[in-house]
């Protein structure tokens, strides 16, 4: 067995450190002249080290005491120490809370999250504009077409020209009652240049509305009706149809006016068609005064929403569109001067005064049409 080797008297001796063995001699090797730095807790979150010079020691440890005490300015360099550690974190701090405030401020411009769009209450979903397109006539047009077809109606009293808009995936159309009024047959021409033929599910001479149905047609994209009530005079909206049989003809103006009283003629099979075969465009009554032909004795009133959005014959039962895409009536009426007193319709055109059925009428209305109780 090893003996350790002990110091002779002319050494001095070194103060104990703790023996692990539980005797009061020193630990070997013999330990440094004085005890390791220790850091000093100087508050949360902040570690300080003492400089040169001073102790680290602390009662407790061993048998001995703590070692030399530090000079009277070795507290300074601590102090001077831990300030630095705690105005540096609280610069980088506020850094970090101004840059993400900016960061924050940037993101709520790029992505508009300080206003938000909800849809309007009695909106029935469908294909609308684009964000990127919204409040542009083009964005409308692009959006809204493929759903605005060009019907053409036969009957006893010849062919006739107007629109519809597709309301279903499946092929319901709305249109006008006297569009297809005392039609023998009906084919239907979408804006991809494709026909169908259709058959009339209901009538409602008195809103002069109807609805039909295109046979076999599936996946088609489907407008959205919107909500009338909402409509103020000097919204801007547009008008597509298929005006003289030219499809999908956009036209765009404002509304003019509110709750207009239009008249007009509910009789079926009197030829009220519009735009081909040199036959007279549809006649209203408006103020008392007749356009565009003798309204005939059956006749119905309802309140429109008057607009400058040229209209021509061709676009009854097509749609007025507000600038979020959205279907807010379907054209009925038009004012010509050029057909007064029974001229053709190939001489009349549109001098801004038309006239749409509220959407919120059509809404109303769907039930009825879609059972036939109004025919």
């Amino acid at each position: 067995m090893t003996e350790s080797q002990r110091p002779s008297g002319e050494h001095p001796t070194y103060p104990s450190y703790g023996n692990p063995y539980g005797t009061g001699d020193a630990a070997y090797p013999p330990p440094p002249s004085h005890r390791p730095a220790e850091p000093i807790a100087a508050g949360p979150g902040t570690t300080v080290w003492p400089g040169p010079g001073s102790s680290g020691g602390h009662g407790g440890h061993g048998g001995e005491g703590p070692g030399p005490m530090p000079s009277a300015a070795a507290p300074a360099p601590a102090r001077h120490r831990a300030r630095r550690p705690v105005a540096l974190l609280t610069a980088v701090a506020v850094a970090a809370a101004i840059v993400g405030g900016g960061t924050a401020t940037v993101v709520t411009q790029l992505t508009g999250t300080g206003t938000t769009t909800t849809s309007s209450s009695g909106v029935v979903p469908g294909t609308t504009v684009a964000q990127s397109s919204k409040g542009s006539v083009a964005g409308v047009a692009e959006a809204v077409s493929p759903m605005i077809v060009e019907i053409n109606a036969t009957s006893t009293a010849g062919e006739s020209t107007g629109s519809g808009v597709v309301i279903t995936s499946d092929g319901e159309v709305v249109t006008n009652n006297h569009v297809i009024s005392g039609a023998s047959s009906i084919e239907v021409r979408l804006s991809t240049g494709r026909t169908y033929p259709a058959k009339v599910v209901g009538t409602d001479p008195d809103k002069d509305l109807a609805l039909i149905r295109l046979q076999g047609a599936s996946g088609l994209k489907t407008a959205t009706l919107g909500d009338s009530s909402k409509v103020a005079v000097g919204d801007q909206v547009v008008a597509i149809g298929s005006p003289e049989g030219l499809t999908g003809t956009v036209t765009s103006g404002i509304v003019s006016a509110l709750d207009r009283d239009v008249t007009v003629a509910k009789d079926d099979g009197s030829g009220q068609g519009q735009g081909q075969g040199g036959q007279e465009q549809w006649p209203f009554e408006f103020g008392g005064r007749q356009f565009n032909g003798d309204t005939g004795e059956s006749t119905t009133t309802y309140k429109a929403i008057q607009t400058d959005a040229s209209l021509n014959p061709g676009n009854s039962g097509g749609a007025l569109i507000n600038m979020n895409g959205e279907i807010i009536g379907i054209n009925s009426a038009m004012y010509s001067a050029g057909s007064s007193g029974g001229s053709s319709s190939s001489s009349a055109g549109s001098v801004g005064l038309g006239f749409a059925i509220p959407v919120n009428t059509l809404k109303a209305d769907l039930d009825t049409l879609r059972s036939g109780d109004g025919s």
